[in-house]
């Protein structure tokens, strides 16, 4: 080892060691001792340094007696200098600590402690921007818009049916695009695309940057993460266009993966529009057969009163009929009063008498006929008026049912062809673009934000110590 290495040992031994430590001539000697095996140089040096004590103590000596009258007459100023010294002592290995690390051993220490903003915020930014520059993976950006188009479904429908069914109400078109931006932005098509295009396996691959890639060995969970930053999907509020942004390392593959994302989205929204028309024909086709059976049932019910009253037009015949037992009535009432008038003239046997007996017998008994005729299966005698009410209950119930039937018939035929159209289907307004240049990443306005964002930080920092320092 040369003079001036073992120089800085003992200047760096002395650092470590008290004032009194280092004048004291018994406590260096055992160290130079402690010492002598692993360093015998510096031993060496520290007992100069003991000489050197010795001497010294020796010329006090002899200095001692001659002074004794000095020295008690400037023993308070060597008390006031003693002091002074040991301020200076104490200061003196700080200052010779910074002189020793700015010039031999913590070169890099002092540069953060004398350049704080270079070594903090420069170089960072100098570090970042070579990252961006030469080591970032470029990723490319391929985009499609996609508007929901839904047919008017009123058109389909009679106008009676569909506001009892409900249906036929076209839906929002806000709602629509909203459910197109949250399937692309679903677990499902992740898994879609994974399936189809080995979307992981192209995020995850060793050519791409350690930052910018998704590591093969994350968890499901985390690679969906990864997705949602590699897609940006918005919605236009004005025209609701559906904007599709896609991100890969590959101009190709991008443009793949926004194809297989819009090609994706259409089969979703075709199966619900497909399955909104199957709903809506098994509901109108159920509400036909349930106002076919209400028909049926109001025909039979109808038929049954005819036939049980023998009545075709219970409305005519009824009348017909009252008009009948009317006049037989109103024949009866004359005969009794003609038969009462000759049994106060003649004999009970006279054959005037027994003519007039046997013609009101034959009108009561024809009157009592044409009464049976209007009577149940109970004979019991049913009122004509309460027959006219059971059939024109009847009867408006039939026609009721018919006119429902009909207009079940329009709307069941309609339904048929629509269930063949597609209530919802998505328009590509602009097909998945390829891409000829990466847009990420944009290399001026990280590395700008990046040195904005340390050098904020570093102000912050700086005037909060600086306070701190002001405050002790």
């Amino acid at each position: 080892m040369t003079t001036q290495t073992v120089e800085q040992r003992f200047q760096a031994l002395r650092l470590t060691l008290k004032p009194i430590e280092f004048n004291s001539i018994e406590f260096l000697v055992a160290k130079a001792q402690q010492i002598e095996a692993q360093d015998p140089e510096l031993a060496k040096r520290i007992l100069v340094r003991v000489t050197n004590l010795k001497k010294q103590v020796a010329s006090d000596k002899l200095k001692g007696s001659a002074d004794t009258e000095e020295k008690e007459q400037k023993k308070g100023e060597s008390n006031k200098a003693k002091v002074e010294s040991q301020k200076k002592e104490e200061q003196k290995p700080n200052n010779q600590l910074s002189e020793l690390q700015s010039t031999f051993n913590f070169p890099l220490l002092t540069f953060f402690t004398r350049k704080p903003f270079i070594a903090l915020v420069i170089i960072p930014t100098l570090i970042f921007a070579f990252y961006q520059n030469f080591w970032a993976s470029e990723r490319f950006v391929s985009r499609a818009q996609v508007i929901v188009q839904q047919p008017d479904g009123m058109a389909t429908m009679d106008t009676s049916m569909a506001l009892l069914s409900g249906l036929g109400v076209p839906s929002s078109g806000i709602v629509d695009t909203e459910l197109v931006k949250a399937y692309i932005l679903s677990n499902d098509m992740l898994v879609y695309l994974d399936e189809t295009i080995s979307l992981r396996e192209h995020y995850s691959h060793s050519s791409i940057d350690y930052f910018s890639r998704s590591d093969e060995t994350d968890s499901w969970e985390d690679f969906f993460d990864y997705y949602l930053t590699r897609l940006d999907v918005y919605i236009d509020s004005n025209s609701n266009i559906v904007h599709v942004n896609s991100q890969a390392f590959d101009s190709e593959f991008a443009h793949q993966l926004t194809q297989a994302i819009v090609q994706r989205a259409e089969w979703y929204i075709n199966s619900i529009g497909h399955q909104l028309a199957n709903a809506q024909l098994e509901f109108v086709q159920q509400e036909h057969l349930n106002i076919e059976q209400r028909l049926q049932q109001s025909q039979t019910e109808l038929l049954n009163f005819q036939q049980r009253y023998n009545l075709l037009d219970p409305l005519a015949e009824g009348l017909a009929m009252q008009q009948i037992t009317y006049g037989l009535e109103g024949q009866i009432s004359a005969k009794e009063a003609e038969l009462k008038g000759l049994l106060g003239i003649m004999n009970a046997r006279a054959p005037q008498v027994i003519s007039a007996k046997n013609q009101l017998a034959a009108l009561k008994q024809q009157l009592e006929k044409e009464r049976t005729k209007l009577s149940d299966s109970q004979e019991s005698v049913i009122p004509v008026s309460e027959i006219l009410a059971k059939y024109t209950d009847l009867k408006v119930k039939m026609e009721f049912a018919l006119q429902a039937y009909t207009s079940s018939q329009i709307s069941l035929e309609k339904s048929r062809i629509e269930a063949y159209r597609q209530l919802k289907y998505l328009i590509v307004v602009e097909s998945a673009t390829k891409p000829n240049e990466s847009k990420y990443p944009d290399v001026f306005y990280n590395i700008s934000l990046f040195g904005f964002v340390l050098s904020m930080i570093f102000v912050v920092v700086r005037i909060i110590s600086l306070t701190i320092h002001e405050l002790r």
